[in-house]
């Protein structure tokens, strides 16, 4: 349990600033609009409310604006609604100026700058009228809970120092009960395990935590029924847990089974969604993108050094099967193209190759692998057959990645690490990158890292050579 009342807090807070984003816009309107229409009954209008609406949604899901509300101080929450709401005004100003248009709409740019500049004002007072009630009221809805914990040895102990290091979670450890007295500091013994049930009813402790090993069985059904009998909530940690990471656990049934990661792409839905998004935006790119550049990419590079336009490369992908993969050939023709990663200063890359690999124009051709289905828009990158072979012997977690279909860009690039591996540290970074997305996939994640990716192309990456 985190704070009894967080889940509530985040959304209102999530609810009030749409509704002040929705007030902003029709006071916008009243102040702007001269034809007296009643705005609800004006059509030209209900579609850019859905605009600003999903927009806003998606800034916040991008700077992760709502978590831990009840936890940022106000520096962190205004630095928040100040990086929120410039994302928000320049996706907006992007979407309406540049792909709708005002005219299609009906919309003016005094219409823009009214209803930004009232929701801006109106959210920065209300989060400070936000921060006001947050100060007065924290300790009530922190809740703090007092426990304890049935049990010693590692669980317990790791149990004890993980609560006692982050109270934001709203729990205050009384002691431990275990029958070994030399496993307990004697400052937070209580007594034996039969003692338990008697010590929380006599002093208003709220849950029990049973860290007893399953040898202890029939130890652990009596506290459970005990605990049951007198409203007391208890929680069984199990015996065996991954130290390194959260798990996440599922019922067959009555039985509970420990996964090491989630993975929200086993979910056939979101794959079906993934899968839908990667045809729709690849198809997007190839026709409007792909099909003009492509001649003029093709004549630059057969002009400017000899060989084959396109560059194919057998690489990893999904469930670690090899695939063909395309992209315009960046470099001489050489015999280390198999073997050797590019370098910075790297003599094969050729002028034009290294244009297109600083802006990531080389990565065009793998939409059609994206679209023959062996690649994603979004995923770990793939790798060259023999890197995948060497770095799977040095790195425990190197073969998760490829749970996943490979992807054009992914979570490891937009967070600079990209280019060139010198060392394995270099490359466990980027597993561990590449094994965060997998655990955390959602489809605004992905929008997220698309969305970064043509920002640090235009911004420039260091890395990016």
């Amino acid at each position: 349990m985190s704070h009894r009342y967080a889940t509530f807090i985040k959304a209102i807070n999530l609810s009030v600033d749409y509704v002040i984003l929705n007030v902003s816009m029709i006071l916008a309107y009243i102040i702007v609009d001269k034809s007296y229409i009643i705005w609800i009954n004006n059509k030209n209008y209900l579609p850019i409310v859905l605009v600003f609406n999903l927009i806003w949604l998606l800034s916040a899901n991008i700077t992760r604006f709502y978590e831990q509300v009840l936890n940022k101080d106000s520096i962190k929450t205004f630095r928040g609604v100040f990086k929120t709401y410039l994302l928000f005004v320049s996706l907006i100003c992007f979407t309406v100026l540049i792909i709708i248009g005002t005219k299609a709409y009906s919309i003016t740019r005094q219409y823009l700058f009214y209803s930004l500049a009232l929701f801006g004002f109106l959210l920065g007072v209300w989060k400070l009228v936000f921060l006001a009630i947050r100060r007065s009221d924290r300790a009530m809805l922190t809740d703090f809970r007092q426990v304890v914990i049935v049990g010693g040895g590692r669980i317990g102990n790791d149990l004890y120092n993980f609560i006692t290091q982050n109270p934001e979670r709203g729990y205050k450890i009384v002691g431990f009960f275990e029958d070994r007295v030399n496993e307990i500091d004697p400052d937070l013994y209580l007594g034996g395990v039969d003692e338990c049930i008697q010590y929380v009813k006599d002093n208003r402790v709220d849950e029990i935590f049973c860290t007893l090993p399953n040898s202890e069985a029939t130890k652990i059904e009596r506290l459970m029924m005990d605990a049951d009998k007198n409203l007391i909530r208890f929680k069984l940690i199990p015996e065996f847990y991954y130290t390194h990471k959260p798990t996440f656990v599922q019922n067959f049934g009555h039985i509970p089974v420990i996964s090491i990661r989630p993975e929200p792409l086993e979910n056939m839905l979101n794959r079906f969604f993934k899968r839908l998004f990667d045809i729709a935006f690849s198809v997007f790119i190839i026709v409007f993108v792909f099909s003009w550049l492509m001649p003029i990419l093709a004549i630059i590079i057969k002009v400017t050094s000899p060989g084959p336009v396109f560059f194919v490369q057998r690489r990893s992908g999904r469930d670690n099967e090899a695939f063909n993969c395309y992209k315009f050939r960046s470099m001489q023709v050489n015999i280390d193209s198999d073997s050797k990663q590019a370098t910075r200063g790297d003599a094969r890359i050729t002028k034009i190759g290294a244009f297109m690999r600083k802006t990531n124009l080389d990565e065009l051709p793998q939409f059609f692998n994206v679209l023959l289905g062996n690649m994603t828009v979004v995923g770990p990158r793939p790798h060259m057959l023999r890197h995948t072979e060497e770095y799977s012997s040095l790195i425990d977690q190197f073969m998760v990645r490829h749970f996943l279909k490979p992807g054009i860009t992914g979570w490891a690039q937009v967070n600079g690490l990209r280019g060139e591996t010198k060392t394995t540290e270099d490359m466990l970074q980027r597993v561990q990158a590449d094994v965060w997305y997998l655990e955390n996939w959602s489809f605004l994640l992905d929008l997220k890292i698309i969305f970064l990716t043509f920002y640090g192309t235009i911004k420039g990456d260091k890395n990016a050579f």
